[in-house]
């Protein structure tokens, strides 16, 4: 018989966090921004799923300003989202509104991480929930996405992106959020899977780490995946097809492969907490710049 499952999607909307995401929350004007992207991009990418049989928690700082309070009842009201306003979320309280959403009832607990200024393709949900076969501990990633930077669109290929999904038996559960993204694989099993693009991340002012990676692209392939997520994206003409793979492309690579030597050694050396510093020292000498 085929196993049933706790389908979570999981989404930091404006959680207070430490380090450079903190200072990319204080520029003014960040929360409005953000608001707005979430209801271009990522709420009705998961309202148009083709299944429904899950559910979507998302993470609003306490602190929140009482017009984005609103906003947040108006949109949950059909209970399309369930939010819920926390200062911190330690994993005792992360597995306890796990509980209480789903009543921890499946199989399988399947938790998803899905970014609030980004979107995911229609048949997203479905595909992760056929990957969910058991329930041995497993990060499961799409491998397959587009970047949306403007009106230009870029295809990439990204076998630890932040998409990912952790399925898990409901005995110790340690979610998709245990750790970074690219990193679960250091303590569990990974199944990176292929097919069409799975996600949508959209490159502006407000990034942390988003940035422009893959290979320029057409979008009509792909606008049926996306809801509208890509409206006013404009097709390439040949030359600018030509000149992104053989200039555009391999720079964008040679500076991919630049920040990730420099990572690895920052977290040879420093760990974690050392990498964060440095984010820091480099977006606070950006705002002063």
């Amino acid at each position: 018989m085929k196993p049933t499952i706790d389908h979570v999607l999981l989404t930091r909307f404006n959680l207070p966090t430490p380090g450079v995401e903190s200072l990319v929350r204080a520029k003014e004007g960040w929360l409005r921004d953000r608001q707005q992207l979430f209801e271009r991009y990522c709420l009705p990418a998961v309202l148009g799923q083709t299944v429904t049989g899950f559910s979507w928690i998302i993470y609003f700082d306490t602190q929140s300003p009482p017009w984005l309070k609103e906003r947040v009842a108006d949109l949950s009201s059909d209970g399309s989202f369930t939010p819920l306003y926390r200062d911190s979320v330690p994993r005792w309280q992360l597995l306890a509104d796990l509980r209480a959403v789903t009543g921890a009832g499946a199989d399988i607990l399947l938790t998803t991480n899905v970014d609030n200024d980004d979107a995911v393709s229609l048949d997203f949900v479905e595909r992760i929930q056929q990957q969910a076969v058991d329930g041995n501990r497993c990060a499961i990633y799409l491998a397959h996405g587009l970047i949306r930077a403007g009106d230009e669109l870029f295809r990439r290929r990204d076998d630890h992106n932040a998409f990912v999904s952790v399925g898990e038996s409901w005995t110790d559960p340690v979610t998709c959020w245990a750790d970074w993204h690219n990193r679960l694989g250091e303590t569990m099993a990974v199944r990176s899977v292929g097919g069409p693009p799975a996600w949508l991340q959209v490159v502006h002012g407000g990034n942390v780490s988003n940035r422009v990676r893959g290979t320029r692209v057409r979008p009509e392939p792909f606008r049926d995946l996306f809801v509208h997520g890509l409206d006013g994206v404009t097709a390439p003409t040949r030359r600018a097809m030509a000149v992104d793979l053989a200039i555009r492309a391999p720079m964008r690579g040679g500076r991919e492969l630049a920040r990730a030597i420099v990572k690895k050694a920052v977290l040879r050396v420093g760990g974690k907490q050392g990498l964060n510093r440095i984010k820091v020292l480099a977006a606070g000498r950006s705002r002063v710049e």
